[in-house]
């Protein structure tokens, strides 16, 4: 395997059972530990057998060819002559003859579709040749775009002199009817092919998917990194990579990037688009007579987007070069990347757009025979579920009503009879969805309160007869919003008709939200004397962007009630008001939405840093997707570190002999958060730097954080390291810790008593998944009890039983029992990875609760650092294990 360095063992093993699992069409399981060189062994291991792939169908093709062109066509048989049967007819009852001509047949239609390929191979990578080494060709388009911008700035000085001496009222009226049309002139000739250089017959939009690799991850930085480590490979100069993202990541229009929100940058590049195409249709349809031009994307340029297309081809980009290439070229990276699919050897893109079927196609990817890498897959269950369940609130069920009976009342008479139709459907769908939340639809959702409070879990079924629209096809009605983009439509009327006081949040200046909902509710209460009781302004940006458009989001609910009802559940949540009340969908199969992945797929590899335990991947997703159990393959390796480096221990009592069990009847216990404090007292004594103690819940932590500046061990903690707590909101983890790093740095040049600092942090939180707490940053990591789920959860509830019902026992084991251990264990084995972040690294690791000694449990700790954990009754000779380490520290400093 090429490889930028001499490769670690671990790393050469990897990339052997990768291509292993890839050429014989596998399902793999892969785990190899943060620190060890995952991202480049996945890329070296999956190019190389892309490679040899390649290779080996040239050749193939090269060889079925060579009979075509040297006139012996025919000659050799497709299949091996079996014994003829005495009347010359073949074992399928048909004349020698017949087989013979068909079998030809196939031949030559074989040699004919090999040749087309190989045409079409041969010109894209002439093209491709030709842009990376003609520099007059690369930069033709960037030529005829200073001519274009030339021809704009002529046409404002031209309509300057005209309004010289009009008066501002003809200036006004010249910017609001003509600039548009101005501009539509200029881009109506740009729907031709011919690029100066480039063939005019370019076809290469309709070719063939080749062969590639699908590797997605769950964030953009995520997938910026790998995109980076590509770059570095051996692979970097030769591999044909497209990056693909979101709207919000790829837009290159400033004024549809400012609305914020991804609905509404969506909403808006779909009008624009549309906007165009019926500019296009009525320049052909009317000739010199136009309507009124609309807003079109300057950047939706298909000559310019081809270009940008050849120019992702050539070079391989991440995400942030892609946009500024796309700014460079006024070329629309969002779109313009997609046409680089079919070409691709590797596409980049993001979780969402491979697992959510509906977008996977609108982007293009066909998933037929080829290979698909999750990365960062520890939690891919949970997001497969995330993306198919969705929330709508009272609120925006009533908002929507309000928003689309004013559209229908407005536009009555101009509207056909089928949108008439389905538009009363929706706005009976809507009523029927608030009456289940125990509300009126015409009234007020902030001041109606809900008599019977509580959550009501039912399905799907049930709740379609019980709301009374078990009469409709919702299906026709899902349909019909895709095709007739109402929410799109009804979200214009919105912000045309709010006014300034109810006009949508679109950026970031200090403007006032109003309520869409009072404005729109006392449209339709106006018979009322004293109006509608004002709404106060919501304060959150999202909360504004969702009731701004809300029926965006009733359509994903629409769409998750056509699942298969033993999928699926819809839980009312009934709460003070209707406002506040919300129905559910929740998604309890998500092996549904991932069978057709490892269905049409040739291989599937799933991988993380730490996949342990690895039951629910087989159990709950590849199972119950019809995966056959032969076609699944794990591998798990340890880590580069050597074995003294790391120190993990289940420390069964504190200093004490207070047995440390954190359930939730003992660990509010005094005693308990004492003989917390005690251990943390005694290790922050022996530990250099950082220190990471991760506790259940934010709840919990309050509350132990609490007690000690009571008891005054916060103080006597403090004297050894500086405290630090985990904080709630996003925007202020970073602040936190650069803080937490800053101190460190401090205390290790100064020396002194202060020795580093303590961090707070929660399982699950901010903090413990994706930072990386390296070297002194995280000496010691501390898991204090383990972080069961709340089974009282409804969702969780709904979830056990339907395991208990589908899956079989486990060991003796109800399904449910071992879901609650592995989403426990799932969470600690993220937490503990934290630290030990490369081969030099070094830290000890703290489990305190008996209970992670019992084998089911201890099992389920990646192997690297279950071969090397000690089970301490004692806190003396832990303790003991610690002060060895300092030792050995201090030794090598």
């Amino acid at each position: 395997f090429p490889f930028p360095y001499t490769p670690y063992l671990i790393q050469e093993r990897f990339m052997a059972a990768l291509y292993g699992a890839l050429e014989a069409g596998r399902v793999g399981i892969f785990e190899s530990p943060t620190g060890t060189g995952k991202s480049l062994s996945l890329i070296c291991g999956a190019l190389s057998w892309l490679r040899d792939f390649e290779e080996k169908k040239q050749r193939e093709e090269a060889r079925l060819l060579a009979p075509a062109e040297s006139g012996q066509e025919g000659k050799k048989p497709l299949t091996p002559a079996g014994p003829a049967a005495p009347d010359g007819r073949d074992t399928a009852g048909e004349p020698d003859w017949v087989t013979a001509f068909v079998q030809k047949k196939e031949e030559r239609d074989m040699v004919d579709r090999l040749k087309e390929e190989q045409i079409r191979r041969k010109k894209r990578e002439d093209r491709l040749e030709k842009i990376r080494h003609n520099i007059q060709l690369k930069y033709a388009a960037k030529r005829k775009r200073s001519e274009e911008d030339e021809t704009k700035h002529l046409l404002q000085l031209s309509k300057e002199v005209l309004s010289e001496g009009a008066g501002v009222d003809v200036l006004e009226q010249l910017d609001h009817n003509e600039e548009e049309l101005i501009l539509a002139e200029y881009e109506s000739d740009e729907e031709k092919k011919v690029v100066s250089g480039l063939e005019e017959d370019d076809d290469d939009l309709e070719e063939e998917h080749v062969t590639k690799i699908y590797y997605c991850s769950r964030t953009h930085s995520q997938l910026s990194q790998f995109v980076r480590e590509v770059q570095k490979s051996p692979f970097g100069k030769d591999t044909r990579l497209v990056s693909l993202g979101s709207r919000q990541n790829l837009c290159v229009n400033e004024e549809v990037r400012r609305l914020g929100a991804l609905s509404l940058i969506n909403d808006r590049c779909m009008e624009m688009q549309k906007n165009k195409h019926e500019k296009k249709s009525d320049e052909e349809s009317e000739g010199k007579k136009r309507r009124a031009s609309r807003t079109v994307c300057p950047f939706y340029s298909y000559e310019q987007m081809q270009f940008l297309r050849d120019e992702v081809l050539v070079e391989v980009k991440d995400i942030e070069q892609l946009v500024a290439l796309g700014r460079e070229t006024k070329a629309c990276p969002y779109y313009g990347s997609r046409y680089a699919i079919p070409a691709a050897q590797l596409v980049v893109l993001p979780y969402q757009m491979l697992l959510h079927e509906p977008t996977r196609s609108a982007a293009g990817i066909k998933l037929k025979d080829q290979v698909v890498i999750i990365d960062e897959a520890h939690n891919l269950i949970d997001t497969i579920t995330c993306i198919h369940s969705v929330e709508v609130s009272g609120s925006q069920l009533c908002c929507a009503h309000s928003q689309l009976l004013q559209y229908m009342e407005r536009y009555r008479k101009r509207l056909k009879a089928k949108n008439l139709m389905y538009i009363k459907q929706i706005l009976y769908l809507l009523e029927r969805f608030v009456a289940m939340l125990g509300g009126n639809v015409n009234q007020n959702p902030s001041c109606q309160a809900v008599s019977q409070t509580g959550t009501v879990l039912k399905s799907i079924n049930d709740f379609l007869f019980q709301s009374q629209i078990d009469n409709i096809n919702l299906f026709k009605v899902q349909r019909y919003c895709e095709k007739s983009l109402i929410s799109r439509k009804l979200f214009g009327f919105v912000e045309r008709y709010g006014g300034p006081a109810t006009a949508v949040k679109t950026n970031k200046e200090n403007q006032k939200l109003a309520g869409l909902q009072n404005f729109l509710l006392t449209l339709q209460q106006g018979s009322d004397k004293e109006g509608a009781p004002q709404i106060p302004p919501m304060e959150a940006e999202n909360e504004q962007l969702r009731t701004a458009s809300p029926l965006m989001q009733i359509e994903g609910f629409l769409s998750a009630l056509t699942n298969a009802n033993q999928d699926g559940r819809v839980i009312l949540s009934r709460q003070g008001t209707v406002g506040q009340s919300s129905l559910k969908f929740l998604l309890l199969n998500p092996a549904v939405h991932f069978a057709k992945v490892v269905e049409e797929c040739r291989a599937v590899i799933i991988a993380g840093g730490t996949m342990q335990p690895v039951a629910d991947f087989r159990e709950q997703l590849l199972s119950c997707a019809g995966v056959d159990p032969a076609r699944v393959v794990e591998f798990s390796c340890g880590h580069v570190i050597p074995p003294e480096n790391i120190l993990p221990i289940i420390l069964c009592s504190g200093p004490s002999n207070q047995q440390l069990e954190f359930t939730y009847q003992k660990r509010d216990l005094p005693q308990m958060m004492d003989e917390t404090g005690r251990i943390l007292c005694n290790l922050c004594n022996v530990v250099p730097g950082g220190v990471v103690c991760f506790f259940p819940s934010y709840e919990y932590e309050k509350q132990v954080y609490a007690h000690w500046e009571k008891t005054g061990l916060l103080t006597r903690l403090a004297t050894k390291k500086k405290i630090f707590q985990e904080p709630k909101k996003a925007n202020q983890v970073e602040q936190v810790l650069v803080e937490y790093a800053k101190c460190i740095k401090r205390c290790s040049q100064a020396g002194g008593q202060m020795t580093g600092a303590l961090l707070l942090s929660v399982v699950g939180g901010k903090m413990s998944e994706g930072i990386n707490f390296s070297d002194d940053l995280g000496r010691c990591v501390i898991m204090v009890g383990m972080p069961y789920p709340n089974i009282k959860s409804p969702e969780l509830q709904e979830k056990m039983t339907w395991l208990d019902k589908t899956m079989p026992r486990a060991a003796g084991q109800a399904p449910s029992r071992v879901l609650i251990e592995n989403l426990c264990m799932k969470a600690v084995n993220q937490s503990i990875g934290r630290a030990i972040r490369h081969q030099k690294d070094f830290a000890s690791i703290l489990l305190l609760d008996h209970r992670y000694a019992r084998p089911a449990i201890f099992n389920k700790l990646p192997q690297w650092i279950r071969e090397r954990t000690q089970v301490k009754p004692a806190f003396g000779s832990a303790f003991a294990e610690l002060r060895k380490v300092r030792t050995c520290i201090l030794c090598t400093a």
